[in-house]
């Protein structure tokens, strides 16, 4: 039996190449150039441009009905297992003691997710539906696996766009919020320094708080339920410490593999006729906006809570209460100790990152909630 490619063969694939697929397939170099040569998100942007050439090559089988691109699709991203999967194991490496020990910074996480519903309104009146305009909102959320989750349920059709455009401004956290933490504070404000006084948080009260999250967000926002769920579930383990095995297969092996598939299934969403539309140039401007609108609101409100303190709150740790995290929180302890080197924010930016990654999955579920899906 001959298995060799035939000339005829070759010659309809060279046939079958557009431009389109060209633009898509430079588009998925350019990804692979930013993950090794700037090391921009690396785990998802590598395997995403991989993704998006592989779906662009002309007559390829991979995105065929039984082609590995669409099954894993179909297995993981379809029924929002990979998400879910990947929330597991961001729990399970998430320490929310320095939230536990400063409770007050889950105000700055609400806060920062001022975005996802500012850009939600400005995508309705660019003409998206409520549907769409709400999956391009939650790019706000800076939280990529919740981004793929709710645009997934919601507009599974820009899912492609929303997913890369999450990833990308994720990596460029610590090149997007300076410049508007500078515009947004005063010097005297940044130099504020917070003394850190480390409070001893019970392991009961480690293991008390993922379970009291759990239980209070699926009563009161269900359709937060999987991710809050699965994030809480992935921290239990963790804070228990009878399931080292489990934390540590949710944390590597298991969250590498989800990775690579997930990565994978977004970039086979990049096919060129429905990515190369006006609709993806405005995700990608809404994105930038939503990342600016999260920042500022977050600063904004630290400035409130520094003027109700009477000048002994940073505002900068605005800037934190994002889900982006660690990277928001080594940002804003970059930016303090521009301003002074001995100004350590550290651990109070830790305790609103890990507010926001809360926040956001709240946020996520709301969205839902509000539009029916499910």
């Amino acid at each position: 039996m001959e298995t060799g490619i035939t000339f005829s063969q070759l010659l309809q694939g060279i046939l079958h190449v557009t431009p389109g697929s060209l633009v898509m397939i430079a588009v998925g170099g350019v990804l692979i150039y930013l993950a090794i040569a700037k090391d921009y998100e690396p785990l998802l942007l590598l395997p995403i441009g991989a993704g998006a050439i592989l779906a662009n090559l002309p007559l390829s089988p991979l995105i065929q009905e039984d082609g590995l691109l669409r099954v894993l699709y179909k297995a993981g991203v379809d029924n929002e297992l990979f998400p879910l999967l990947i929330f597991v194991g961001i729990g399970a490496m998430t320490d929310f003691g320095p939230l536990l020990e400063n409770p007050r910074m889950v105000l700055l996480g609400a806060a920062g997710q001022f975005g996802i519903f500012g850009t939600l309104l400005l995508a309705l009146l660019l003409g998206f539906k409520l549907n769409e305009a709400a999956s391009i909102g939650i790019i706000g959320a800076i939280d990529g696996p919740t981004s793929i989750y709710v645009s997934n349920l919601l507009a599974p059709h820009l899912l492609g766009p929303i997913a890369v455009t999450a990833y990308s401004y994720m990596s460029l956290i610590p090149i997007i919020q300076p410049p508007i933490m500078r515009l947004l504070t005063t010097r005297e404000e940044r130099r504020i320094r917070m003394p850190y006084t480390q409070r001893t948080i019970s392991k009961r009260t480690r293991i008390l708080f993922p379970l009291i999250v759990m239980i209070g967000v699926g009563i009161l926002v269900p359709m937060a339920t999987p991710l809050i769920g699965m994030l809480m579930l992935g921290n239990l383990m963790k804070e228990s410490g009878v399931v080292e095995r489990l934390t540590k297969a949710s944390t590597e092996e298991i969250a590498n593999i989800v990775t690579l598939f997930l990565g994978l299934a977004v970039g086979s969403m990049m096919q060129a006729d429905k990515f190369l539309r006006l609709d993806t140039l405005f995700i990608l401007v809404l994105g930038i906006l939503a990342f600016a609108l999260d920042t500022a609101a977050g600063l904004l409100f630290a400035k409130f809570i520094n003027f109700l303190s009477g000048g002994k709150f940073n505002p900068l740790l605005g800037a934190a209460g994002i889900s982006a995290f660690p990277m928001a929180a080594r940002v804003v302890q970059r930016v303090a100790q521009e301003e002074d080197f001995e100004n350590f924010l550290l651990m109070h930016a830790m305790g609103a990152n890990t507010a926001g990654q809360i926040g956001s999955v709240v946020a996520g579920g709301v969205l839902l909630a509000l539009l029916g899906a499910g």
